[in-house]
């Protein structure tokens, strides 16, 4: 255990300072923008970043990632804070964390295996997309200013680490920070600033139970967003962990990252903060400036509340142009280039499945239904494959009559009709034989299919024997096939 910790808190003490120190500094404004999105005052969202970067540096399942509060959170409170107010919104956060820790005892994060690789790839491009649209508002009618001073934080970042010795040391957005808000503070050009997005908090978070009646009334009110809030927060903090997992070559505890989120957002409805989860984006800046461990995430947490509270005439110095050039840096480290030049080369299906997820994230501006849309197309075209990959064959006995039926492949809903429609029933064979010893047979619908084949037959006068069922096919014919059973075969066939 001493062990564990040392390596997830103490291996990296540098680089995970410094990139905590980097991500601090690009949550502010991302912070301040979330709580405007949500209706809410922006000390709400930089509260919730402190609290649940804190926390989660503690409980999480992904050392070196990043949570707090979250564009795709955001979306889902605005009607409930614009219908029932602030107060509401930190109850169906504390509502939130209950969910998700429950989500964490049930083992629910396993269902990520569900998603596959083109998802996964998709979900990602798609967040590259968001990540730079959100910017433009930043580089849309704006002054030449803005676009030079974005330019040169840019060049800085991919410049900077080509320096010997110092470039490998400092983390390259965190000179072009510091660099570009030097100039703006000298040259005092008229640009916008971090102060501009709204008043910074000037007082640490306090306890604060939610003012509202504990009442069924109230439950039904936040159960439906917090629900969606979970459900959401979870999907973005797992998918932000395979990918981190892929970054670092490094697996995590996905099951505790649920409860880990959710006693994060527990913490955070108490001390006046808004539900948040992982964020792929500064994780990514997090991974990039060298930030491995847990300490990552703590300091990015406590910086972060620092630099707002104590040194908040100083961020508010920040320029805008310098977080944006980190955040395209982000867009551009997180799209998979590779999907593109493998487009040639992967299945079509592959390919579809990848632009759906891209295609309709974008479009919606919501994670989640991305991902579902992805996982949906994923399983139909998997189905629709292995469906296809069934074979039945047939041989006459050598007297005559009798025919063998020989069944290769996996019988289910998606290839139960293709089964059914292999034999012939109009055949005048005495006895039919049936082997399934190399075929499967996995739902009701299969045993159903099954069923009407063996009582085509016998209507017809011949007689069926089936052989060769696995054990695992057999205990579902078993259980749910009814052509043995005259009275159910009965009522199948309407009493006729």
């Amino acid at each position: 255990m001493i062990r564990s910790i040392k390596q997830e808190w103490f291996s990296n003490i540098q680089g995970d300072t410094l990139a905590g120190i980097v991500v601090a500094l690009a949550l502010i404004p991302e912070a301040i923008a979330f709580s405007i999105i949500a209706g809410v005052d922006p000390k709400v969202g930089l509260y919730a970043s402190f609290c649940i970067a804190v926390i989660i540096a503690f409980t999480g399942g992904r050392p070196g990632m990043i949570s707090a509060a979250t564009g795709a959170m955001a979306l889902l409170m605005i009607t409930l804070v614009r219908e029932h107010g602030l107060e509401y919104l930190l109850a169906a956060t504390l509502l939130t964390g209950v969910l998700q820790i429950a989500a964490g005892y049930l083992k629910l994060a396993d269902l990520m295996r569900f998603v596959s690789r083109s998802v996964v790839t998709g979900f990602v491009n798609a967040l590259a997309i968001l990540i730079f649209m959100a910017q433009l508002p930043e580089l849309t009618g704006v002054t030449w200013h803005v676009y030079a001073m974005t330019a040169a934080g840019l060049g800085i970042i991919y410049l900077f680490p080509c320096l010997p010795r110092v470039g490998k040391t400092i983390p390259s957005p965190l000179v072009c920070i510091v660099v570009l808000t030097a100039v703006y503070m000298i040259s005092g050009m008229d640009i916008r600033s971090v102060g501009d997005m709204g008043e910074l908090p000037d007082t640490l978070p306090v306890f604060l139970w939610p003012d509202v009646p504990l009442t069924l009334e109230t439950l039904w009110i936040i159960l439906p967003y917090s629900v969606m809030l979970a459900v959401v927060g979870l999907l973005e903090s797992m998918m932000t962990a395979t990918i981190v997992d892929d970054l670092t070559d490094t697996p995590s505890d996905k099951n505790r990252e649920c409860k880990g989120q959710g006693i994060a957002n527990i913490g955070s409805g108490l001390l006046g903060g808004m539900a948040g989860c992982a964020m792929i984006g500064q994780s990514v800046i997090n991974v990039k400036s060298g930030g491995r461990g847990r300490l990552s995430t703590f300091v990015a947490g406590v910086v972060l509340l620092i630099m707002v509270v104590f040194l908040a005439d100083w961020v508010s110095q920040i320029p805008m142009a310098a977080l944006v050039a980190v955040m395209i840096m982000v867009s551009i480290g997180t799209f998979s280039w590779a999907s593109i030049r493998d487009l040639r080369k992967h299945p079509l299906s592959t390919n579809i499945v990848m632009l759906a997820t891209v295609v309709v994230t974008v479009g919606t501006h919501n994670l989640a239904i991305g991902v579902f849309v992805g996982v949906l197309l994923a399983a139909m075209f998997f189905a629709n494959k292995v469906g296809n990959i069934l074979y039945i064959g047939s041989e006459e006995a050598d007297d005559g009559s009798r025919r063998i039926y020989r069944v290769v492949g996996q019988v289910f809903f998606a290839s139960s009709e293709r089964f059914g429609n292999a034999f012939d029933f109009k055949e005048s064979v005495e006895k039919v034989t049936i082997d399934l010893s190399r075929a499967h047979f996995w739902d009701i619908t299969a045993v159903q299919t099954l069923d009407r084949v063996v009582i085509k037959f016998r209507r017809e006068g011949t007689e069926v024997e089936l052989i060769g069922l696995n054990e695992a096919s057999a205990t579902i014919v078993d259980r749910y096939a009814i052509h043995d059973d005259p009275a159910a075969v009965e009522k199948l066939m309407g009493g006729h």
